[in-house]
């Protein structure tokens, strides 16, 4: 059993893990670092996984995000098992123990799985693992399901039948359109018609019920009682925010794990970052997890920067984004159908500006197919309003 001591320990090898490596080195170059990932890779970007990749715009290098740089020490394929804040260190599966004076909680999330279907060889898409395994598999194979239809679904959809045009790809899920649960009713039902026009078979409003695989072939049954017949099948359903070693740990948890506006946990030598922590949004008055790029990048930064002894509050409303064949988006704050929405079009379905609004104030804009201009929805949303249609109306130009 090895014992290591650090001035900063680090759980979690993704976007966030790395921003913070870098801005810790910044600020102190010669404090020691150890990075402990489950993973068997280094750091890498996660967006290319279902966009640049699959379009040849990137090659499986370019998305190294180089964290070995830094000067660091690093552990892979290593699974921390128990944080131990009253001796302040952490202790992985093999009984090895890293003393820290600083640890960073960066453990991202876990796929969300199938409600009660134990499909056998179910593909859940999350890592660079998971896209040489199913690039793999779109070279060789012919028949795709695509559970789901929001973020992960969307992409992972349209990356492959970009990627292999002669596929057969389709999409299973139970909500009435595409990314239903956050664009406009007319928008989303759109996109179910643009997805068909581009080759892919849509099954919406329909929910898996039992998978079967049968020799080298998967056999779907749906509760609308349809049979299909899949080479390869892949879920894309979100995740689960990695917050047991927290819990364990005695750290406040709710819907991730909750930190303060300089990112620290219940345990002031403990910070959190990325997809798994909950912070308070100035901006949204409310407290918010984000498993978008831009905020990984941003609260890895910082936190980062105050392990190293800043204190510097986050305060940065994150932007997300998306590319559907030849469609994408750009969107800052929540975006929910259930709030108000105010849709200003240029161009119906093709270019315009979405606001989501609550008791008149804007919460969230989704740019559609207007692209730069995040900065102006980030100062509607921190205007009082009182806001409409009428006062919205060409706001923000393309």
């Amino acid at each position: 059993m090895a014992k290591y001591d650090f001035k900063y320990v680090i759980i979690g090898g993704g976007m966030t893990a790395d921003a913070a490596v870098h801005k810790i080195r910044e600020l102190d170059a010669e404090g020691s670092i150890c990075l402990l990932s489950k993973e068997i890779y280094p750091p890498y970007a996660r967006p290319p996984l279902t966009k640049a990749l699959w379009k040849g715009e990137e090659e499986l290098e370019d998305i190294d995000l180089e964290t070995e740089s830094a000067n660091i020490e690093m552990h892979l394929a290593c699974s921390i098992v128990r944080i131990d804040s009253s001796s302040k260190k952490v202790v992985d599966d093999n009984g090895d123990e890293y003393g820290y004076t600083k640890l960073l909680l960066a453990t991202g999330g876990t796929p969300k799985k199938i409600p009660k279907v134990e499909g056998e060889g179910i593909m859940y898409y999350r890592t660079k693992e998971d896209f040489l395994k199913l690039k793999k598999l779109v070279d060789e194979n012919t028949r795709f399901g695509v559970i789901g239809g929001g973020f992960i679904g969307s992409e992972i959809a349209a990356a492959i039948k970009i990627y292999k045009p002669d596929t057969e790809v389709t999409m299973i899920f139970p909500e009435t359109g595409i990314c239903a649960l956050i664009f406009p009713k007319e928008l989303s039902n759109y996109l179910n018609e643009y997805y068909r026009e581009n080759g892919i078979e849509v099954l919406n409003g329909d929910l898996v019920e039992n998978i079967k695989r049968n020799n080298n072939e998967y056999i779907m049954e749906t509760k609308n009682k349809r049979k299909l017949t899949f080479d390869v099948i892949v879920a894309g359903l979100g995740i689960h925010p990695n917050i047991d070693l927290a819990k364990n740990a005695g750290l406040k948890v709710d819907n991730g794990i909750t930190v303060n506006k300089y990112l620290q946990t219940s345990n002031t030598d403990i910070y959190a970052a990325g997809d798994a922590a909950s912070y308070y949004s100035p901006a949204l008055d409310k407290f918010i997890r984000v498993e978008h790029e831009d905020n990984a990048l941003m609260m890895g930064e910082i936190a980062g920067a105050n392990m190293a002894g800043e204190q510097t509050p986050y305060e940065h409303l994150s932007l997300f984004y998306s590319d559907l064949f030849d469609l994408g988006y750009e969107a800052v704050g929540e975006l929910s159908s259930n709030l108000e929405i105010v849709e200003d079009w240029f161009d119906p379905n093709n270019e315009g500006v979405i606001y989501y609004l609550e008791k008149e104030r804007v919460k969230g804009v989704l740019l559609w197919n207007v692209w730069e201009k995040a900065e102006d929805a980030r100062e509607i949303i921190a205007e009082k309003g009182p806001f409409s249609l009428k006062n919205l109306k060409d706001r923000i130009q393309p």
